[in-house]
């Protein structure tokens, strides 16, 4: 199962991180707009404090993003972005050396500059559509690679997408982008069906239901609902920071279905559904 086999191990860089039970990877935002925490953690200090955490709640991987990609966003110069992410990682990466991190862009010159600083691996939601010159540059530092599907960009992606068999076409999709990664170099792969980027509440729903389809290539899935819209519309336009129970609820069912990492905003909490996940798991065993 490529760098999942046997024991479970995914490496990025110089880092190990077992899989052996499921992982979180907390969320920091350091943007004005993003969804759920745009705003909180806009100078290096609040990022570092929210970073220190996570971390002591048990967060695995730190994601760190300094462009919002929630439906209606607009994008961001390479300068903003590069100003917002950068002096947090070069500080949080020597100083938190129990967790991995991962960046959160589309950009290449984002995403080499987050590298060179330490980061262990690239969040891309755009699935190289945008910038199929990370691949070479994840095979050139040995990093991981998020492999994410999303349909069209953040600011129309919402604008009544269409499938015509969504499981199947992220199926096609996967396939073709991990041939490019592999064709560079770069087997330490995740993948992301992408809940909420390009999808209705129908398709989401069918994702999330057929999850286990994507175990065939081999690679970790990752799943990011994490207070989403679909949620909110789930329980009767519940308002964003009121969707933690739903939260919970659809990750643990991707959890039964095979996730290996989950990306939230409330580390504790998810962490806390993972133990009870593996315990129930482990009983079943014995």
């Amino acid at each position: 199962m490529n760098e999942v086999s046997g024991d479970r191990i995914f490496r990025a860089r110089d880092r190990i991180l077992d899989l052996a039970r499921p992982v979180v990877m907390g969320i920091l935002n350091t943007t004005p707009d993003s969804f759920s925490d745009g705003g909180r953690y806009q100078t290096v200090e609040e990022a570092l404090g929210q970073i220190a955490s996570m971390v002591e709640a048990g967060a695995e991987i730190i994601d760190v993003g300094g462009e919002s990609t929630r439906p209606g966003s607009d994008p961001v110069s390479l300068e903003e972005e590069m100003e917002r992410v950068l002096p947090v990682l070069r500080q949080a990466v020597g100083t938190f050396d129990e967790v991995l991190f991962s960046i959160d862009t589309t950009k290449y010159e984002v995403a080499s500059d987050a590298l060179e600083a330490g980061v262990h691996i690239v969040n891309d939601v755009s699935g190289l559509k945008k910038e199929p010159r990370l691949a070479k540059l994840c095979s050139d530092y040995e990093a991981g690679y998020i492999l994410m599907h999303s349909q069209g960009d953040p600011k129309t992606m919402q604008n009544d997408p269409d499938y015509e068999d969504v499981i199947g076409d992220l199926k096609n999709f996967f396939e073709k982008q991990i041939a490019i990664l592999q064709k560079e170099g770069v087997d330490r792969i995740i993948l992301d069906p992408g809940i909420g980027f390009g999808k209705k509440l129908e398709h989401n729903l069918e994702i999330i239901n057929g999850l286990d389809q994507f175990l065939d290539f081999g690679f970790p899935l990752m799943v990011g609902a994490s207070r989403k819209s679909m949620i909110g519309r789930l329980l009767d336009n519940r308002p964003v920071d009121e969707r933690l129970a739903g939260t919970l609820a659809v990750h643990y069912h991707c959890l039964m279905k095979g996730a290996l990492l989950l990306r939230v905003h409330d580390v504790q909490e998810a962490k806390d559904s993972i133990r009870i996940f593996t315990a129930i798991q482990q009983a079943e065993k014995q």
